[in-house]
């Protein structure tokens, strides 16, 4: 950016970065740090920061520069246009929301996240459904004052992934849920039954240890980055200050270590993105599918793999000896890899997790259009459980409870997992074939290669491509099923033939 424009442009673009990362830290602090009678006073912080942002974000100067470029923009180069398309749509966003909407939903984001917590707590869904309700009712403005209202679900999932539809997504589901009926089906009648129950009083001190010696080791830079506890696990910040949580259980190492390492993946796209150029689309990700191929790649392919637990197993029993004495290292790994019908999408294995998005994505489908009210989700929830994964969830945490999207709004986040793990699968198909003996550095603890590859296909494009442009510069072929049915059977059925 050389031109007197372009540089108010850049300032404009950088000063709105800043600020939303203060912002970001004030929601990460309130999910990891807040006393717990302190919420009113962090709901005015960040009623009043949102403020703050939405006024520089709506800076009368920045609507003229972005004017003045658009006069001129067959003399700028191809990343200063993505830079001013991107900035643009962001501007007209921001300018149609009224201050008062910003304020009132910044105000209920941190309402109803401790109405959540505290619901989850108790089990309780009434306590949480007025929340959940005004959520909704937010959302369907949002989608109003930008010119979505008779496509407010469309508005939500472009927001996550733009270029994506319903009608897109849903294709792309259906045939996914055709295509695992019978894997898992297979899998689940098989005579071959992992042992779950080895993983009991596993020290949470020698948990943390050993999962931060596994994020370090695949690449994840601490000077630049921290991981803490929470309620449920997330990544926020950006490539120059990364924020990761996990969540604890000494009956259950597994959840923190892959939630920490699923996390780790989102970090490591963020911190592969150009960093000089985080306030600009050159150097923001593509999108919530993007991000998520990034930590179910991480989480899933490689660090499931037979040689990524080749080079740990030895790490983790060292950590845990007297817990896995008399466990064989087949059962190890196959209780690594167990697939069953748990209730919980997080702790879900590969072959059912798609099927609890598919669970939510048809959920948000029906809250949206109106044939099904916040009142009733418990219920419609539970039905979809029994009849996909033939699973009736014990209670409202078990349950309807489980996850924390719905207390941000985040509606039309939920089917960017599936569409990460489709595109995780394409990129994993298209790395094994780029880097010969690709699982053999896995077995040595060595993951350099692929994280490189990862810049280069991925993280480097930052938002210049959209989901399905990226799948097919990175893969050569457009999202579809192929490749993550193919993973499946190639991982799993073996396991339990």
């Amino acid at each position: 950016m050389s031109s007197a424009p372009l540089q108010t442009l850049d300032r404009k673009l950088k000063r709105i970065q800043t600020l939303e990362s203060v912002s970001g830290l004030l929601g990460w602090d309130e999910l990891v740090n807040l006393p717990p009678e302190s919420a009113d006073q962090r709901a005015e912080q960040s009623a009043a920061l949102a403020q703050v942002c939405h006024n520089a974000s709506v800076d009368p100067e920045l609507g003229q520069v972005l004017a003045d470029l658009e006069a001129q923009i067959e003399s700028l180069d191809a990343s200063d246009q993505i830079v001013l398309k991107e900035a643009r749509k962001d501007y007209d966003r921001a300018a149609r929301l009224p201050e008062e909407y910003v304020d009132r939903k910044a105000r209920l984001d941190s309402a109803a996240y401790h109405a959540w917590a505290r619901a989850r707590a108790d089990s309780d869904f009434a306590q949480f459904a007025p929340f959940l309700q005004q959520q909704l009712d937010a959302a369907r403005e949002f989608a109003e004052h930008l010119g979505w209202g008779d496509r407010a679900y469309d508005c939500h999932i472009d927001l996550h992934d733009p270029g994506m539809d319903t009608a897109t997504i849903a294709a792309l589901f259906s045939e996914l849920k055709t295509e695992l009926a019978p894997i898992v089906e297979r899998i689940l009648n098989s005579n071959t039954k992992p042992d779950v129950s080895i993983f009991k009083g596993f020290p949470i001190e020698a948990q943390s240890e050993f999962l931060k010696t596994i994020t370090s080791d695949l690449g994840f830079d601490y000077q630049r980055g921290r991981i803490d506890v929470s309620l449920h696990p997330f990544c926020s910040g950006n490539g120059a200050d990364t924020r990761m949580t996990t969540r604890f259980d000494a009956d259950n190492p597994l959840d923190s270590l892959f939630s920490a390492i699923h996390e780790t993946g989102h970090g490591l796209y963020e911190q592969g993105l150009p960093r000089d150029q985080l306030h600009t689309a050159l150097g923001k990700a593509a999108g919530m599918g993007a991000h998520e191929s990034q930590s179910r790649l991480w989480e899933n392919q490689v660090c499931r793999s037979r040689a990524f637990w080749n080079r740990y197993e030895s790490d983790f029993r060292e950590r845990f000896p007297s817990q896995l004495e008399n466990v064989s290292s087949d059962a190890l790994y196959l209780a690594i890899n167990s697939v069953s019908r748990n209730p919980i999408r997080v702790d879900s294995d590969e072959v059912t997790y798609n099927l609890h998005i598919i669970i939510r994505f048809e959920l948000e489908q029906r809250l949206f259009d109106g044939s099904l009210s916040a009142n009733d989700l418990p219920e419609a929830w539970n039905a979809l459980y029994k009849e996909l994964l033939d699973i009736t969830p014990r209670n409202d945490a078990e349950g309807v409870l489980q996850d924390v999207h719905w207390s941000g709004g985040a509606f039309g986040y939920f089917p960017s997992y599936c569409l990460g793990n489709l595109l995780a699968a394409q990129l994993w198909y298209a790395a094994l074939e780029q880097l010969p003996e690709l699982e053999a550095d896995f077995e040595r603890g060595e993951f350099t290669r692929l994280l490189e590859w990862l810049r280069t296909n991925v993280h480097a494009h930052g938002k210049r491509l959209p989901l399905n442009e990226l799948a097919v510069a990175s893969t050569g072929s457009p999202l579809s099923t192929q490749a993550l049915v193919k993973y499946l059977e190639d991982r799993y059925l073996p396991l339990y033939s």
